[in-house]
Protein backbone atom coordinates (compact mmCIF):
# COMPACT_ATOMS: atom_id res chain seq x y z
CA UNK A 1 0.00 0.00 0.00
CA UNK A 2 1.12 3.51 -0.67
CA UNK A 3 2.71 5.44 1.73
CA UNK A 4 0.51 8.30 1.51
CA UNK A 5 -3.35 8.24 1.26
CA UNK A 6 -5.52 10.97 0.98
CA UNK A 7 -9.30 11.03 1.95
CA UNK A 8 -10.90 14.58 0.90
CA UNK A 9 -14.68 14.94 2.08
CA UNK A 10 -16.11 18.41 0.22
CA UNK A 11 -19.03 17.92 2.88
CA UNK A 12 -16.88 17.77 5.77
CA UNK A 13 -13.84 19.89 4.67
CA UNK A 14 -11.50 17.43 6.35
CA UNK A 15 -7.96 15.47 5.01
CA UNK A 16 -6.56 12.54 6.29
CA UNK A 17 -2.68 11.60 5.55
CA UNK A 18 -1.53 8.17 6.44
CA UNK A 19 2.25 8.35 6.61
CA UNK A 20 5.36 7.38 8.58
CA UNK A 21 8.01 9.39 10.55
CA UNK A 22 5.97 12.74 9.64
CA UNK A 23 5.29 14.43 12.77
CA UNK A 24 7.89 16.89 13.35
CA UNK A 25 7.75 18.06 9.43
CA UNK A 26 4.22 18.66 9.42
CA UNK A 27 4.16 20.65 12.46
CA UNK A 28 7.36 22.79 11.49
CA UNK A 29 5.25 23.00 7.50
CA UNK A 30 2.36 24.56 9.67
CA UNK A 31 3.94 26.95 11.41
CA UNK A 32 4.93 28.46 8.16
CA UNK A 33 1.50 28.79 7.00
CA UNK A 34 -0.10 30.03 10.56
CA UNK A 35 0.40 32.86 12.21
CA UNK A 36 0.56 31.27 15.97
CA UNK A 37 0.72 27.15 16.24
CA UNK A 38 -0.43 26.13 19.84
CA UNK A 39 1.01 21.76 20.06
CA UNK A 40 -1.08 20.26 22.65
CA UNK A 41 1.20 16.93 23.47
CA UNK A 42 0.77 14.15 25.79
CA UNK A 43 3.61 14.70 28.50
CA UNK A 44 4.07 10.86 28.07
CA UNK A 45 5.15 11.16 24.01
CA UNK A 46 6.70 14.58 24.57
CA UNK A 47 10.63 13.52 24.48
CA UNK A 48 9.83 10.94 21.55
CA UNK A 49 9.19 14.00 19.51
CA UNK A 50 11.35 15.98 17.78
CA UNK A 51 9.60 19.45 17.97
CA UNK A 52 10.67 22.87 19.18
CA UNK A 53 9.35 25.67 20.85
CA UNK A 54 9.99 28.13 18.15
CA UNK A 55 8.88 31.65 17.57
CA UNK A 56 5.53 31.14 16.31
CA UNK A 57 4.98 27.49 17.93
CA UNK A 58 4.09 27.34 21.74
CA UNK A 59 3.98 23.80 23.19
CA UNK A 60 1.14 22.86 26.43
CA UNK A 61 2.14 20.01 27.90
CA UNK A 62 -0.80 17.18 29.41
CA UNK A 63 -1.35 14.45 31.38
CA UNK A 64 -3.79 12.47 28.81
CA UNK A 65 -6.34 10.34 29.90
CA UNK A 66 -10.09 10.60 30.97
CA UNK A 67 -9.47 12.73 33.84
CA UNK A 68 -8.50 15.53 32.10
CA UNK A 69 -11.94 15.73 29.88
CA UNK A 70 -13.49 17.96 32.44
CA UNK A 71 -14.70 21.44 32.92
CA UNK A 72 -10.98 22.45 35.50
CA UNK A 73 -8.70 21.02 32.33
CA UNK A 74 -11.32 22.53 29.48
CA UNK A 75 -11.05 26.35 31.25
CA UNK A 76 -7.25 26.13 31.94
CA UNK A 77 -6.30 25.51 28.83
CA UNK A 78 -9.16 28.15 27.12
CA UNK A 79 -7.57 30.82 29.04
CA UNK A 80 -4.10 30.16 28.88
CA UNK A 81 -4.82 29.90 24.84
CA UNK A 82 -6.69 33.68 25.51
CA UNK A 83 -3.65 34.70 28.00
CA UNK A 84 -0.93 33.66 24.60
CA UNK A 85 -3.17 36.24 22.33
CA UNK A 86 -5.09 33.30 20.54
CA UNK A 87 -6.69 34.55 17.24
CA UNK A 88 -8.58 32.99 14.58
CA UNK A 89 -5.04 33.16 12.00
CA UNK A 90 -3.56 30.58 14.91
CA UNK A 91 -4.02 26.73 14.51
CA UNK A 92 -4.60 24.41 17.42
CA UNK A 93 -2.65 20.77 16.73
CA UNK A 94 -3.59 17.63 19.49
CA UNK A 95 -0.62 15.08 19.64
CA UNK A 96 -1.93 12.51 21.34
CA UNK A 97 -4.47 10.16 22.16
CA UNK A 98 -8.19 10.04 22.30
CA UNK A 99 -8.75 11.94 24.91
CA UNK A 100 -6.65 14.89 24.57
CA UNK A 101 -8.02 15.05 20.88
CA UNK A 102 -11.36 14.80 22.51
CA UNK A 103 -10.48 18.19 25.08
CA UNK A 104 -8.62 19.79 22.35
CA UNK A 105 -11.11 19.74 19.55
CA UNK A 106 -14.04 20.73 22.29
CA UNK A 107 -11.86 23.95 23.27
CA UNK A 108 -11.01 24.66 19.15
CA UNK A 109 -14.67 24.56 18.56
CA UNK A 110 -15.51 27.07 21.45
CA UNK A 111 -12.74 29.52 21.97
CA UNK A 112 -13.31 32.23 19.71
CA UNK A 113 -16.58 30.68 18.15
CA UNK A 114 -14.47 28.68 16.50
CA UNK A 115 -10.59 27.96 15.74
CA UNK A 116 -8.69 25.59 13.31
CA UNK A 117 -7.28 22.40 14.88
CA UNK A 118 -5.53 19.65 13.72
CA UNK A 119 -5.16 16.13 14.89
CA UNK A 120 -2.08 13.82 14.78
CA UNK A 121 -3.36 10.92 17.19
CA UNK A 122 -0.64 8.48 18.66
CA UNK A 123 -2.55 5.54 19.60
CA UNK A 124 -4.26 3.07 17.30
CA UNK A 125 -7.16 3.46 19.15
CA UNK A 126 -7.27 7.23 18.10
CA UNK A 127 -5.96 6.43 14.68
CA UNK A 128 -8.62 4.39 13.80
CA UNK A 129 -11.64 6.06 15.86
CA UNK A 130 -11.68 9.14 17.88
CA UNK A 131 -9.63 11.27 15.28
CA UNK A 132 -11.89 10.54 12.54
CA UNK A 133 -15.80 12.21 12.49
CA UNK A 134 -15.35 15.23 14.41
CA UNK A 135 -16.51 14.44 17.83
CA UNK A 136 -15.51 16.26 20.46
CA UNK A 137 -16.31 16.97 24.52
CA UNK A 138 -15.91 16.39 28.20
CA UNK A 139 -16.94 13.95 31.05
CA UNK A 140 -19.43 14.65 34.01
CA UNK A 141 -19.98 12.93 36.74
CA UNK A 142 -22.90 11.38 35.09
CA UNK A 143 -21.41 10.19 32.22
CA UNK A 144 -18.63 9.86 29.18
CA UNK A 145 -19.32 13.02 26.64
CA UNK A 146 -22.23 14.56 27.59
CA UNK A 147 -20.87 17.97 27.07
CA UNK A 148 -19.14 18.38 23.54
CA UNK A 149 -19.73 19.43 20.16
CA UNK A 150 -19.48 18.28 16.92
CA UNK A 151 -16.58 20.10 15.13
CA UNK A 152 -14.49 18.65 12.05
CA UNK A 153 -10.72 19.11 12.14
CA UNK A 154 -8.97 20.57 9.31
CA UNK A 155 -6.40 17.82 9.13
CA UNK A 156 -5.58 14.58 10.62
CA UNK A 157 -2.24 13.19 10.03
CA UNK A 158 -2.03 9.26 11.40
CA UNK A 159 1.57 8.48 11.44
CA UNK A 160 2.09 4.70 12.17
CA UNK A 161 5.63 5.19 13.23
CA UNK A 162 4.90 6.53 16.71
CA UNK A 163 2.96 2.84 17.81
CA UNK A 164 6.02 1.70 17.86
CA UNK A 165 6.21 3.24 21.92
CA UNK A 166 2.73 1.83 22.62
CA UNK A 167 2.61 -1.29 25.29
CA UNK A 168 0.92 -4.31 23.82
CA UNK A 169 -2.17 -3.55 26.02
CA UNK A 170 -2.83 -0.43 24.16
CA UNK A 171 -2.02 -1.98 20.74
CA UNK A 172 -5.11 -4.32 21.45
CA UNK A 173 -7.33 -1.18 23.03
CA UNK A 174 -7.07 -0.05 19.26
CA UNK A 175 -7.74 -3.54 17.75
CA UNK A 176 -11.06 -3.63 19.23
CA UNK A 177 -12.09 -0.59 16.99
CA UNK A 178 -11.03 -1.78 14.24
CA UNK A 179 -12.48 -5.19 14.56
CA UNK A 180 -15.86 -3.66 15.42
CA UNK A 181 -15.75 -1.81 12.41
CA UNK A 182 -15.68 -5.26 10.71
CA UNK A 183 -18.39 -6.44 12.66
CA UNK A 184 -20.59 -3.96 11.73
CA UNK A 185 -20.06 -3.45 7.97
CA UNK A 186 -17.42 -5.46 5.75
CA UNK A 187 -17.80 -9.36 6.36
CA UNK A 188 -14.64 -9.37 4.08
CA UNK A 189 -12.88 -7.50 6.18
CA UNK A 190 -13.30 -9.33 9.38
CA UNK A 191 -12.52 -12.73 7.01
CA UNK A 192 -8.85 -11.01 6.77
CA UNK A 193 -8.70 -9.98 10.13
CA UNK A 194 -9.22 -13.39 11.38
CA UNK A 195 -6.23 -14.10 9.50
CA UNK A 196 -3.98 -11.36 9.85
CA UNK A 197 -4.60 -10.36 13.56
CA UNK A 198 -1.74 -11.54 14.89
CA UNK A 199 0.76 -9.72 12.61
CA UNK A 200 -1.72 -6.35 12.74
CA UNK A 201 -0.81 -6.66 16.76
CA UNK A 202 2.77 -6.93 16.22
CA UNK A 203 2.61 -3.90 13.74
CA UNK A 204 3.38 -5.54 10.79
CA UNK A 205 3.69 -2.08 8.63
CA UNK A 206 1.40 -3.12 5.33
CA UNK A 207 -0.72 -5.03 7.64
CA UNK A 208 -1.54 -2.43 9.95
CA UNK A 209 -1.85 0.39 6.98
CA UNK A 210 -4.31 -1.66 5.44
CA UNK A 211 -6.29 -2.00 8.87
CA UNK A 212 -6.39 1.09 9.52
CA UNK A 213 -7.34 2.62 5.91
CA UNK A 214 -10.40 0.10 5.81
CA UNK A 215 -11.32 0.92 9.30
CA UNK A 216 -11.27 4.99 8.30
CA UNK A 217 -13.45 4.31 5.29
CA UNK A 218 -15.97 2.21 7.14
CA UNK A 219 -16.40 5.14 9.52
CA UNK A 220 -16.59 7.85 7.20
CA UNK A 221 -19.17 6.04 5.63
CA UNK A 222 -21.65 6.93 8.62
CA UNK A 223 -20.25 9.98 8.99
CA UNK A 224 -21.25 11.06 5.61
CA UNK A 225 -24.26 9.85 6.16
CA UNK A 226 -25.46 11.36 8.86
CA UNK A 227 -22.92 13.40 10.62
CA UNK A 228 -24.54 14.72 13.60
CA UNK A 229 -26.28 11.27 14.48
CA UNK A 230 -29.57 12.73 13.99
CA UNK A 231 -30.72 9.46 11.85
CA UNK A 232 -32.80 6.67 13.74
CA UNK A 233 -32.14 4.40 10.58
CA UNK A 234 -29.51 1.24 9.72
CA UNK A 235 -27.51 4.34 8.22
CA UNK A 236 -27.15 6.74 11.36
CA UNK A 237 -24.01 6.91 12.53
CA UNK A 238 -25.20 5.62 15.87
CA UNK A 239 -24.27 2.48 14.29
CA UNK A 240 -20.87 3.05 15.18
CA UNK A 241 -21.55 2.75 19.32
CA UNK A 242 -21.66 -1.08 18.47
CA UNK A 243 -20.23 -2.25 22.13
CA UNK A 244 -20.41 1.29 23.30
CA UNK A 245 -23.80 1.06 25.01
CA UNK A 246 -22.09 -1.10 27.41
CA UNK A 247 -18.61 -0.26 27.16
CA UNK A 248 -19.05 3.34 27.85
CA UNK A 249 -21.18 2.11 30.75
CA UNK A 250 -18.64 -0.16 32.20
CA UNK A 251 -16.18 2.46 32.51
CA UNK A 252 -18.46 5.43 34.35
CA UNK A 253 -19.25 2.60 36.64
CA UNK A 254 -15.87 1.70 37.49
CA UNK A 255 -14.64 5.37 37.09
CA UNK A 256 -12.40 4.49 33.99
CA UNK A 257 -9.74 2.84 36.32
CA UNK A 258 -10.54 -0.51 35.75
CA UNK A 259 -10.31 -0.85 32.01
CA UNK A 260 -9.10 1.40 29.55
CA UNK A 261 -12.04 2.29 26.39
CA UNK A 262 -11.11 -0.63 24.02
CA UNK A 263 -11.16 -3.25 26.84
CA UNK A 264 -14.74 -1.63 28.07
CA UNK A 265 -15.67 -1.61 24.09
CA UNK A 266 -14.31 -5.32 23.78
CA UNK A 267 -16.34 -6.52 26.75
CA UNK A 268 -19.39 -4.16 25.51
CA UNK A 269 -19.30 -5.62 21.76
CA UNK A 270 -19.45 -9.75 23.09
CA UNK A 271 -21.97 -8.49 25.51
CA UNK A 272 -24.12 -6.75 22.47
CA UNK A 273 -23.67 -9.67 20.46
CA UNK A 274 -25.07 -11.92 22.90
CA UNK A 275 -27.80 -9.44 23.15
CA UNK A 276 -27.96 -9.69 19.41
CA UNK A 277 -28.07 -13.74 19.63
CA UNK A 278 -30.51 -13.52 22.45
CA UNK A 279 -33.33 -11.43 20.45
CA UNK A 280 -32.76 -13.97 17.49
CA UNK A 281 -31.03 -11.75 15.31
CA UNK A 282 -27.40 -13.51 15.18
CA UNK A 283 -26.74 -16.97 14.89
CA UNK A 284 -25.25 -19.08 18.03
CA UNK A 285 -22.50 -19.77 15.13
CA UNK A 286 -21.55 -16.57 14.13
CA UNK A 287 -21.35 -15.45 18.22
CA UNK A 288 -19.19 -18.81 18.73
CA UNK A 289 -17.03 -17.61 15.93
CA UNK A 290 -16.79 -13.81 17.26
CA UNK A 291 -15.89 -14.54 20.76
CA UNK A 292 -13.30 -17.43 19.12
CA UNK A 293 -11.75 -14.39 17.71
CA UNK A 294 -11.71 -12.11 20.61
CA UNK A 295 -9.96 -14.88 22.47
CA UNK A 296 -7.68 -15.64 20.16
CA UNK A 297 -6.64 -12.02 20.20
CA UNK A 298 -6.49 -12.15 24.38
CA UNK A 299 -9.21 -8.73 24.04
CA UNK A 300 -11.65 -8.58 27.26
CA UNK A 301 -15.14 -10.18 27.20
CA UNK A 302 -16.80 -10.24 30.56
CA UNK A 303 -17.13 -8.66 33.46
CA UNK A 304 -19.46 -9.41 36.13
CA UNK A 305 -21.03 -6.10 36.55
CA UNK A 306 -22.60 -7.21 33.39
CA UNK A 307 -25.08 -9.03 35.42
CA UNK A 308 -25.70 -6.52 38.18
CA UNK A 309 -28.91 -3.67 38.29
CA UNK A 310 -25.91 -0.68 38.99
CA UNK A 311 -25.12 -1.07 35.23
CA UNK A 312 -28.85 -0.01 33.91
CA UNK A 313 -28.23 2.92 35.61
CA UNK A 314 -25.38 3.95 33.77
CA UNK A 315 -27.50 2.58 30.89
CA UNK A 316 -30.28 5.15 30.76
CA UNK A 317 -27.71 8.03 30.84
CA UNK A 318 -26.48 6.86 27.25
CA UNK A 319 -26.91 9.76 24.44
CA UNK A 320 -28.95 7.38 22.23
CA UNK A 321 -31.52 6.65 24.81
CA UNK A 322 -34.95 8.50 24.00
CA UNK A 323 -38.76 7.59 24.78
CA UNK A 324 -37.49 5.69 27.89
CA UNK A 325 -36.08 2.67 26.17
CA UNK A 326 -32.33 1.92 25.93
CA UNK A 327 -30.82 2.51 22.40
CA UNK A 328 -28.37 -0.25 20.67
CA UNK A 329 -26.22 -0.92 17.80
CA UNK A 330 -26.30 -4.58 17.45
CA UNK A 331 -25.71 -7.33 14.81
CA UNK A 332 -27.72 -9.50 12.50
CA UNK A 333 -24.89 -10.77 11.27
CA UNK A 334 -21.18 -10.42 10.93
CA UNK A 335 -20.54 -7.79 8.60
CA UNK A 336 -24.59 -6.01 9.10
CA UNK A 337 -25.60 -4.34 11.83
CA UNK A 338 -29.05 -2.47 13.40
CA UNK A 339 -30.15 0.21 15.28
CA UNK A 340 -32.41 -1.47 18.08
CA UNK A 341 -35.02 1.01 19.48
CA UNK A 342 -37.55 -1.26 21.05
CA UNK A 343 -35.64 -2.31 24.69
CA UNK A 344 -36.73 -0.62 27.90
CA UNK A 345 -34.57 -0.65 31.19
CA UNK A 346 -36.21 -4.10 32.55
CA UNK A 347 -36.00 -6.34 29.78
CA UNK A 348 -32.41 -4.89 29.30
CA UNK A 349 -32.01 -5.72 32.75
CA UNK A 350 -33.76 -9.50 32.36
CA UNK A 351 -31.63 -10.16 29.20
CA UNK A 352 -28.64 -9.49 30.75
CA UNK A 353 -29.74 -11.98 33.76
CA UNK A 354 -30.00 -14.92 30.72
CA UNK A 355 -26.91 -14.03 28.67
Amino acid sequence: MQNKIYIKNKKLKTSILIKKNYISKFIKQNAKKNEKVFCFIDSKIKNNLNIDNQKNIKIFSIQSGEKVKNFDTYRDLAEKLIKSNVNRKSILIAIGGGTLGDLVGFIASTVLRGLDFILIPTTLLSQVDSSIGGKNGINTKYGKNLIGTFYQPREVLIDISILKSLPKKEIKSGYSEIVKHALIKDYSFFCWLEKNANKLLNLNSSILEKAIYKSIMIKLYYVKKDEKEFLLNNNSRAILNFGHSIGHAIESHYNYKKYNHGEAISIGMITEAKISHYLGMLSANELKRIITHFKKCRLKIYDNIIKDKLLIDRLIKDKKNFLNNINFSLINKIGSSIFYRKLDKDKVYKILLNI
